[in-house]
């Protein structure tokens, strides 16, 4: 039975267009970039296009360097609009409030963005709600404009259904405060708290309250279906062990690597059930694991600048020497061979 492949994930080309409007706004021509990067208008008008999330760190990372600009995920954001998100954003553009609109964009993120780090969520309570994005941890030139342009593109979308300027009442930063900390502040009321436990931004029950004057009842249920019909679609596995292959990323992290029991519980089986169905499939969970393994770590050298002591970390290994080890052990080459063999070819 072939092993499934993994991938960081991608995203919708829709994410490029406010990088290029950003990089235009800082009297840029952003075509040829985009060009370079197998973007052009041919391909941005692609139906559902996707963009791998390696390509599009390369590709912010490129943006940065030639607009000299290292807040420009903040402008990206702000230069974000709905329908950028495809249907799951033109579906929240209908909600009957920003809590529904700010919920369908996060609950069918699936449809416009697919990260293996995990997915962005809604959690309220009585007094109002975060936003939340995952960890994409360990920070770098890479990947902090990730973190910025989706928390400022939320407040941008969010502020363009409403028709006033809105503001979090809270904006937690995971990495700590870069040189352009001071431009994050006109997101937030209060001061922004880096290196903290959670990317999110919080919005108040008032806000979550303001209604949507676009609002059409028929055409909000109406894409509610097609949203829900594309995400079932999207999110069908054919094998359990795919199942496992989708759940081991985000449990793969901090020098520890996930066990038989604790994805037992994640897909609600008694420990002997899952072991006698993966036998049924010709697998077993350790070779489910070393396959995750290897796959995301061929990918993190081959399309990513991470030091492989961080790579071992985000795959779950207690050292950089065991990660080595074991690389070593799946490709008969160590990583920094893979690395120049696979610069080489491309």
């Amino acid at each position: 039975m072939p092993r499934p492949r993994v991938r960081l994930g991608d995203l919708s080309v829709g994410f490029v267009q406010p990088l290029g409007d950003a990089l235009q706004r800082l009297g840029h021509d952003p075509a040829p970039l985009l060009q370079r990067y197998g973007l052009d208008s041919e391909r941005l008008a692609e139906p559902n296009a996707r963009l791998s999330i390696p390509r599009y760190m390369h590709l912010g990372h490129a943006a940065i360097e030639l607009s000299g600009d290292p807040a420009l995920g903040l402008r990206m954001g702000e230069l974000s609009r709905l329908p950028q998100a495809g249907l799951a954003g033109v579906t929240a553009a209908q909600a009957p409030t920003l809590r529904e609109a700010a919920r369908t964009l996060l609950r069918f993120e699936p449809l416009y963005a697919a990260n293996y780090r995990g997915h962005s969520s809604f959690l309220e309570d009585s007094q109002g709600a975060w936003l939340r994005f995952y960890s994409i941890s360990p920070y770098n030139s890479y990947n902090r404009f990730v973190v910025d342009s989706l928390l400022a593109g939320w407040l941008a979308q969010l502020s363009s259904l409403a028709g006033v300027a809105l503001q979090a009442e809270r904006l937690d930063i995971e990495f700590e405060a870069p040189a352009y900390a001071n431009q994050y502040q006109r997101l937030c009321v209060s001061p922004v708290q880096f290196g903290a436990v959670n990317n999110q931004l919080r919005l108040t029950r008032a806000t979550l309250d303001l209604i949507n004057p676009q609002h059409c009842p028929g055409t909000w249920q109406h894409l509610l279906q097609l949203c829900e019909a594309e995400l079932v679609q999207r999110t069908r596995v054919r094998s359990l062990g795919e199942r496992i292959t989708h759940l081991l990323g985000p449990l793969l992290n901090g020098g520890r690597e996930p066990e038989l029991e604790e994805v037992a519980r994640h897909l609600q089986l008694p420990t002997w059930t899952l072991r006698r169905k993966l036998a049924e499939e010709g697998t077993r969970f350790r070779d489910l694991l070393n396959d995750t393994r290897r796959d995301l770590a061929e990918t993190y050298i081959r399309d990513t600048e991470l030091a492989f002591g961080e790579i071992a970390y985000l795959l779950g290994f207690a050292s950089a020497e065991a990660f080595q080890r074991a690389f070593k052990r799946w490709t008969h080459l160590t990583p920094g061979e893979f690395r120049r063999q696979q610069r080489q070819l491309g």
